[in-house]
């Protein structure tokens, strides 16, 4: 009955998130021409990021279901909720004071909701990080950690509530001469939530430092997407353009993914395998555009080839230096990140060159079993031989 009612709340919470979530679209689509340009939200970076918000509260729903014991599931729904609720209430607070002024009730309200909701899934996410992956603190001596975070956001939100207040009557002006509160309670608010989440983060570092074995496997795909949206994030202070708002939605919706597929358990050690994969055709792309480049301009400029015959014979050359040079780097990050496999590549190589030398089959069948066992570590290995004649 207890798992029963768990999965039900989950679900219930999920379920209104994402109705939230659309409901807010939906206005966003009805007012599209009537608010000012810089309040409405119909662009593709803002309509792809609502579409990850509502992966946020499917996912609790997942985490909740398999894993009701981990707070991080839990975690995910307030977030997930919180996200709901703000995206609506401002598209409201947009549809009942400027789109339609008097149409719809509580505009002023929804606003004030709207202006202090947003710090709730940063808590979230930052308790995210001290919780990651177990759900539980790493140790007694992280609570003081903790409740430094709670006490931050307790103030962050009490800040955020009452500038929320201060502006009741302009909700929508961030900022002006007569703001002077505001803005200090702003800048609290920032400097609060930024400290807290560098307490959080330097948690997860120092948790991933000293892991071993299963533990770190989920924190290299927590590590490894959390790279990724780092590189994106990066990329889009420098290139402000569509793709990558995109590409940073997406690289949210990885880094949700990531955290799932840890607390789930599920394929963790085909992290060590995409790492190295990425890596390798990370680098490999890097070096074929450099000496695809190099070989254009040489040809160009220096010996004065006809452009088209330079960029063909530049082709063909990346082109044939792509299998090799993929092989070979694919083997220099293995041998770092991928170890496993790197060891296991090795054993198999040495075992095929022993076997060439050997005509004895009960020799060959020991050797066998002693290598499949160190490769691969399996909980049992027979080998069945046919020996008749």
């Amino acid at each position: 009955m207890r798992a029963r009612t768990v999965q039900w709340v989950a679900g219930c919470a999920a379920a209104g998130s994402v109705a939230l979530t659309g409901g807010g679209l939906a206005l966003v689509y009805v007012d599209r021409q009537l608010v000012p340009a810089s309040l409405t939200g119909w662009t593709v970076s803002n309509i792809s990021g609502q579409v990850v918000n509502a992966a946020v509260p499917i996912a609790g729903f997942v985490l909740v279901s398999r894993r009701p014991g981990n707070r991080i599931g839990w975690l995910f729904l307030v977030a997930g909720l919180a996200l709901g609720l703000s995206a609506f209430s401002y598209q409201y607070a947009l549809r009942a004071l400027i789109a339609a002024p008097g149409s719809l009730p509580a505009g002023r309200a929804s606003a004030w909701l709207a202006n202090w909701t947003w710090v709730i899934p940063i808590a979230m996410l930052t308790f995210l990080f001290l919780l990651f992956p177990t759900g539980h603190l790493r140790s007694r001596r992280w609570r003081l950690a903790a409740w430094f975070v709670g006490g931050a956001f307790a103030l962050a939100t009490g800040g955020s509530l009452i500038a929320a207040a201060h502006v009741w009557s302009r909700p929508f002006i961030s900022s002006g001469p007569a703001d002077g509160l505001t803005t200090f309670l702003n800048l609290m608010t920032a400097f609060l939530t930024s400290v807290a989440l560098l307490v959080s983060v330097a948690a997860i570092v120092i948790r991933f430092v000293k892991s071993s074995g299963e533990e770190r496997l989920q924190l290299k795909w927590c590590a490894a997407a959390a790279l990724l949206l780092a590189v994106v994030s990066v990329a889009s202070t420098w290139l402000s353009s569509l793709a990558v708002d995109v590409l940073q939605s997406l690289a949210f919706a990885c880094l949700w993914t990531a955290i799932a597929i840890a607390v789930l358990k599920y394929r963790l050690y085909d992290i060590d395998r995409i790492i190295s994969r990425t890596l390798a055709y990370a680098i490999v792309t890097g070096l074929l555009v450099g000496v695809y480049a190099g070989l254009v301009l040489l040809a160009t400029q220096v010996f004065r080839f006809h452009t088209p015959v330079a960029v063909a014979a530049s082709t063909l050359a990346a082109a044939a230096l792509f299998s090799p040079l993929r092989s070979r780097v694919q083997r220099t990050v293995d041998r770092r990140f991928n170890r496993a496999r790197y060891d296991a590549d090795q054993t198999v190589a040495a075992w095929a060159a022993r076997l060439k030398d050997t005509v004895d089959l009960h020799s060959v069948r020991d050797d066998l079993a002693t290598v499949v066992e160190k490769a691969l570590e399996p909980a049992h290995v027979s080998v069945w031989i046919n020996e008749r004649r």
